[in-house]
């Protein structure tokens, strides 16, 4: 794989063969090309990285979020940042509450926050 493009999901078995950092050197890529302006490109990519894992390898509850998302009026590349938004919040808790539940427990909260993401609730977060 030799570009990434936000636009338009990578083949999943291609983008499940390269390392996580190769993965997040070609979303940095893309983003300094098309030169979007990032606080922190390489902590912005990684965050794309494991929304496009997750949908490379089938996880259900975000493929149906990115289908509801991109059928609700994002972009693709918008429906990204609404999943990653749900991600980031998810790793933010896990390492500044002190939560002492499983790994199970853990996945559960995530999977029902990317259940309960709507282009109406992203919209609303960005504000």
């Amino acid at each position: 794989m030799r570009a990434y493009n936000p636009q338009s999901a990578p083949e999943p078995d291609t983008w499940l063969e390269l390392g996580e950092q190769e993965r997040i050197v070609l979303v940095e890529a893309w983003h300094r090309a098309a030169h979007v302006k990032l606080p922190n490109v390489t902590a912005h990519a990684a965050i794309h990285a494991v929304v496009e894992n997750q949908i490379a390898m089938n996880l259900e509850p975000v493929v149906r979020a990115m289908h509801r998302l991109t059928k609700g009026g994002l972009t693709r590349h918008d429906a990204i940042h609404a999943i990653g938004s749900v991600v980031a919040e998810h790793l933010f808790d896990i390492l500044h509450t002190e939560q002492s539940d499983d790994a199970d427990a853990s996945q559960a909260r995530y999977v029902a926050a990317v259940e309960r993401l709507t282009v109406a609730s992203w919209r609303q977060g960005r504000k």
